[in-house]
């Protein structure tokens, strides 16, 4: 007989924020957020899916790009301005790198990845801070990766971005300490989302293996023999922001069935450059 689901975080009377919410971890944080009682505006480019998901969750949604600093702004001050306060933001959103080796990584990928998974986070928790500031009171959980701990290899542009948004959770955390405002990190494990789907097509791809033998491969590595599930980071997330946590800030909790990382180095090439050499 499964164990029961455990019962979701106090949140009754918070408004919160949740980027990159229209769909994966990101609407699965959105609803253990609003199970808790929480009010949920579900932020994303993807505003109509937004919408969707948030009728079902009783929230609201908000059309938000993470990379255009003025949007960011506006819409985090009509939030706080329409509901009175501020109390927990989420900084999900951020984008997936096309695996490539740090020699061949084109410097439009570098450029898209970091501006959407890393100055996107800072301008969302720019933006929290200020009003959390002036409220004296909240929580931001920024979303990493096991990557941002552990670089896995093709994954340059994303290992960095991933490891600068846990630099900056720290910073923030001791910069908003004396507002009573707490920020930490959430580094998940491999979550079966469409994200990691095309993922594991890439890495199967690099390593010359069918793409359920690299499904496999991760799955076996992670201590508790199984991929996560969204509500396993959800969970984690709700947890961190609510009251349960009040004496936490600056920490960075790995969610992952005790896996630390996947390197996945690639083979040796033959390279089809001017010299050919091996």
């Amino acid at each position: 007989m499964p164990p029961p689901s455990p019962t979701p975080v106090d949140l009754t009377g918070c408004t919160a924020i949740v980027t990159g919410a229209a769909q994966g971890l990101g609407l699965e944080m959105a609803a253990e957020l609003s199970r808790g009682g929480a009010n949920v505006v579900l932020a994303d480019v993807q505003v109509e899916k937004a919408r969707g998901a948030a009728e079902g969750l009783g929230g609201s949604a908000v059309e938000l790009d993470v990379t255009d600093s003025q949007a960011v702004g506006e819409v985090f001050a009509s939030v706080a301005a329409e509901n009175g306060q501020l109390d927990i933001v989420v900084n999900n959103a951020g984008v997936g790198q096309h695996l490539d080796r740090i020699s061949d990584l084109p410097d439009g990928e570098w450029d898209r990845v970091l501006a959407a998974t890393l100055t996107g986070t800072f301008y969302c928790g720019r933006a929290a801070a200020a009003i959390m500031e002036r409220q004296e009171s909240g929580a931001i959980v920024n979303i990493s990766s096991i990557n941002g701990q552990n670089p896995a290899a093709l994954a340059g542009a994303y290992n960095v971005a991933k490891a600068g948004v846990i630099s900056l959770t720290r910073t923030m955390a001791l910069e908003l300490a004396a507002y009573g405002v707490r920020v930490n990190a959430v580094c998940p494990g491999p979550v079966y989302t469409d994200f990691n789907r095309s993922v594991m097509r890439q890495r199967s791809e690099s390593l010359g293996i069918e793409e359920q033998e690299m499904v496999e491969r991760v799955r076996a590595a992670v201590p508790l023999g199984r991929w996560g599930e969204p509500r396993d980071i959800a969970r984690m997330v709700a947890w961190l922001a609510s009251p349960a946590a009040d004496w936490m800030t600056g920490e960075v909790v790995r969610v992952s069935g005790g896996l630390e990382g996947v390197s996945a180095a690639p083979p040796k090439r033959v390279r089809n450059d001017d010299e050919e050499t091996v």
